[in-house]
């Protein structure tokens, strides 16, 4: 094992275990779980519309996670700045680069661990009828990407403050933007003064648009990549300002 695997390994284990420290694990989870359920059936009707598939439980997760990963994403790095154990962390023999993969790979897993406790609704809908359980699986994965943006953004500007409060409320925001880019409401201000590759550059940046197309069950490479370019971005961006912070 080289030595980087060693350093995150250990750096892994660190994180994901200040997770289950403190009851931030469980708040988290138990919020998300009930929220997933009371979203997929009363707000998405799922027993009302009886078409055995997934849809009404993953339409309304790019909504969940706007502020419950910010939630989680903001104490990253404002924690250990507020606290001054940043300081302490980056004299040991790591670098900014293993510190800020560690905490974004556990904090990634941490929310696929909620993601995949919601299983009893996938046993519902098998339950109840005979759906097509790649799209599901398809669904699931694209959930966990988008997740994994938010988290990236999120990390990123937790690094920027020590206020958690500002670091939650710019995380929302910025992933807001996200959202949004891909919709006529965003995309109406910019064509009457960009070109239209520019407004086709904008539309392509919103999550949504990826996200949909993953959870219809089309696994396209380019939606696959779409994710991979925004958290290697921002984890490029965070450790960035991490060495900012610590020449500092």
């Amino acid at each position: 094992m080289r030595p980087f695997d060693r350093t995150l390994g250990v750096l892994l284990k660190r994180e994901l275990a200040s997770y289950f420290a403190t009851p931030v694990a469980y708040v988290f989870i138990v919020i998300f779980l009930l929220m997933a359920g009371a979203f997929t059936f009363y707000l998405g009707g799922f027993y009302e519309r009886e078409i055995a598939d997934l849809q009404p439980f993953f339409t309304f997760h790019p909504w969940l996670y706007l502020f419950l990963v910010p939630a989680i994403g903001m104490r990253l790095w404002a924690e250990e700045r507020k606290s001054g154990t940043i300081e302490l962390l980056l004299t040991l023999p790591v670098t900014a680069g293993e510190a800020v993969t560690a905490k974004f790979l556990a904090a990634w897993l941490f929310i696929g661990l909620a993601l995949a406790l919601t299983f009893p609704i996938w046993i519902t809908v098998n339950v109840l009828g005979d759906p097509d359980n790649g799209v599901i699986l398809a669904g699931y994965l694209g959930s966990w990407l988008m997740a994994g943006g938010f988290l990236a953004i999120s990390a990123c500007l937790s690094a920027v403050t020590r206020n958690q409060v500002v670091a939650f409320i710019l995380s929302v925001v910025v992933c807001f933007g996200f959202l949004l880019s891909g919709l006529p409401l965003v995309l109406d201000l910019f064509r009457g003064w960009l070109p239209q590759a520019a407004v086709d550059a904008i539309a392509n940046l919103s999550f949504l648009g990826h996200f949909d197309s993953i959870s219809r069950g089309v696994v396209e490479l380019r939606d696959l990549v779409y994710f991979a370019l925004v958290i290697g971005f921002w984890l490029t961006a965070n450790r960035i300002v991490i060495e900012l912070k610590k020449a500092q």
